[in-house]
């Protein structure tokens, strides 16, 4: 059971809210006792408006919406970790995240290409690469990602850094598709690394 002193904040308590996927921090909001539970409750997040002094859900009227995967508590109970999926762009300004870019940072760029994939899935066979890519079937996937390996691999070998950069780029990509192919995401690849880490 979540437990959380909203005293220390005159009721209010800060919540940073993540993407799940990509772990982009998408925007900082205050929750109430009441948003909480609402949030709790709907499984959509729900704050408490400062400005307006009332609760507001996320995307109530630009239909951007954060679903909720997790809510965890700060080792004071004073503050939120909100992880969600987001429908959409969480800031008003139309942009992925509040904190001045639309680009998840780093390695949330794999989650974010991820998401491209799983868009293209369902999308015609002939609309895009990824979409005939997998029309074509795993096989095929699987086939592509060990054309790129061995590409990668000479790039290292000989080439150079800009040859083994756009290599492995190539290299990910194509893992992605075939782990979407399979029904099997970045998120499994990461459990598995974690279970080796922790034997």
């Amino acid at each position: 059971m979540l437990k959380l002193d909203f005293s220390k904040g005159d009721g209010l308590i800060p919540v940073v809210v993540q993407d799940v996927d990509t772990l982009q921090v998408l925007i900082l909001a205050y929750m109430n006792e009441e948003a909480l539970a609402e949030t709790q409750a709907c499984g959509e997040a729900v704050f408490y408006s400062r400005s307006r002094q009332k609760l507001w859900r996320k995307g109530e009227t630009s239909g951007n919406r954060l679903d909720l995967v997790s809510i965890t508590g700060d080792c004071d109970a004073d503050a939120i970790l909100l992880l969600a999926r987001p429908r959409g762009p969480a800031c008003h300004r139309g942009t992925t995240s509040c904190f001045g870019t639309d680009n998840a940072p780093g390695i949330g760029q794999l989650a974010a290409l991820e998401r491209t994939i799983a868009q293209r899935a369902l999308e015609a066979s002939t609309a895009s690469y990824t979409a005939r890519l997998l029309s074509e079937g795993p096989k095929r996937v699987a086939q592509k990602v060990g054309e790129e390996g061995v590409e990668t691999a000479l790039a290292g070998a000989a080439g150079s850094d800009d040859e083994l950069l756009s290599e492995a780029a190539d290299l990910f990509y194509h893992t992605l598709v075939l782990l979407k192919a399979r029904g099997l995401s970045l998120n499994d690849v990461t459990k598995t690394l974690a279970e080796r880490s922790n034997p």
